[in-house]
């Protein structure tokens, strides 16, 4: 296909191209800043600002754009300088062109608009989205633990603290821990997703709204939750919304704190399996693939491995996140776009990640009965049981001096000291 973009595109790419990811690698958000754009005409029309012959175009491209693939017209440099510049240009000129009819990438398709607002709502709207579609993953993976938890429930094995043996316990203990995890941090993300449906669309650059005009405010919005089919309102203060990414920071923390949840988990698999001679070996894991080029019929935790590498990248990007909000200077944020792109980013692989851990590792993690049985008839489960009979620090005394099995023995022989 023939380039739709412009000179301004053109310049993005080649001034500011730098980390290989381009927004194409982001369709949520390219599909949020078509709606953005359709919504724009469609308030400018009615304020009177925008023909009705350029009106209809611009939405024709648009619908175009949503409902074809497009992406090889979006190079632009997701991380690129300039506060998003780049970006709202790439998208204005490719409607442009699609549009015809005379229609400027500036003067038509960015009427009363400015990159600041109208890419500070796209992310909230694509992050919206992306948040919808993460949550439901979770909600799966969250009943298939539920249903190995039940089938765990009836079996015992050892409890561990400081890698030391500890008490015996239900061996569904870690699932049942992992899954109240989830579902705790999953209820306090969708209690929080309603703040990216504040946005500032329609006041411009800082917050102010010059540029745009009072009787185009008087139809933007009703006109974008008309195009997004989303509750949308203001944000309490538009001049926040230039200056502060607070918003994305927490919605960050959230989505971190599940990516840890599930490397923790993840890390309990490689234990609770390892082996098969020498390691654990409670649990079985689904054998994938070949786990090593130099030992034969070798099997590792590479599901679980991909999981806990995900969550190391997703720290990585929210370490970042966090800085932005403190790297706006006075009226605005320009670091806003890459903290948002970052987010979105982090939500994309920890989904595809997630989805994989659920479907090609934990679905097939079975419990070792016999094994777990064995350790839960331990030693030191056994001494805390007699704890309550014999006391704490004659228990001690006992075990220093015979040490764990010997004391067990004397104790079933009844020859304690």
């Amino acid at each position: 296909m023939k380039k739709l973009y412009g000179e301004q595109t053109q310049l993005t790419i080649e001034n500011m191209s730098f980390s290989g990811v381009r927004i194409a690698d982001f369709p949520s958000y390219l599909s949020a800043l078509t709606k953005i754009k359709k919504a724009c005409a469609i308030a400018n029309y009615q304020a009177g600002l925008l023909e009705s012959k350029k009106k209809d175009a611009i939405c024709f491209a648009c619908d175009d754009l949503l409902q074809n693939d497009y992406s090889d017209q979006f190079p632009v440099d997701a991380f690129h300088g300039g506060g998003g510049i780049g970006t709202n240009m790439n998208m204005n000129e490719v409607i442009a062109a699609l549009a015809g009819h005379d229609v400027q990438p500036v003067d038509d398709v960015n009427m009363s608009q400015s990159t600041s607002d109208v890419c500070h709502t796209a992310l909230r709207l694509c992050l919206f989205q992306e948040v919808n579609d993460f949550v439901e993953i979770i909600k799966e993976l969250i009943r298939t633990v539920s249903e190995k938890s039940v089938a765990f429930q009836s079996h015992f094995t050892i409890a561990r603290t400081c890698w030391q043996d500890g008490m015996s316990v239900s061996a569904d203990a870690v699932l049942e821990g992992f899954m109240s995890a989830l579902s705790e941090q999953i209820e306090l993300l969708e209690n929080y997703k309603s703040t990216l449906l504040k946005v500032n669309l329609g006041w411009t650059v800082i917050g102010s709204g010059t540029g745009a005009t009072d009787s185009y405010r008087t139809f933007i919005m009703d006109a974008l939750c008309a195009v997004t089919g989303l509750p949308l309102v203001w944000k309490k203060s538009t001049y926040q919304a230039a200056q502060y990414t607070e918003d994305l920071s927490v919605l960050s923390v959230f989505i971190r704190s599940l990516s840890s949840i599930l490397a923790k988990f993840a890390r309990d698999i490689r234990l609770l399996s390892s082996g098969p001679e020498t390691g654990f070996g409670e649990w079985r894991i689904p054998a994938v693939q070949a786990g090593s080029s130099f030992f034969p019929g070798k099997v590792n935790p590479v599901i679980a491995e991909t999981m806990i590498q995900c969550d190391m990248l997703v720290g990585g990007n929210d370490s970042v996140i966090q800085s932005v909000l403190s790297q706006g200077e006075i009226h605005l944020n320009v670091w806003e776009d890459m903290a948002g792109f970052l987010l979105v980013q982090n939500i994309m692989r920890l989904s595809q990640a997630a989805q994989l851990f659920h479907r090609r590792c934990i679905r097939g993690v079975e419990l070792n009965k016999e094994t777990s049985f064995k350790y839960s008839r331990a030693s030191i489960p056994l001494i805390v049981d007699y704890k309550e009979k014999y006391g704490y620090k004659r228990l001690a005394v006992q075990v220093k001096k015979y040490g764990f099995e010997k004391t067990v023995e004397r104790i079933r022989e009844g020859k304690l000291d």
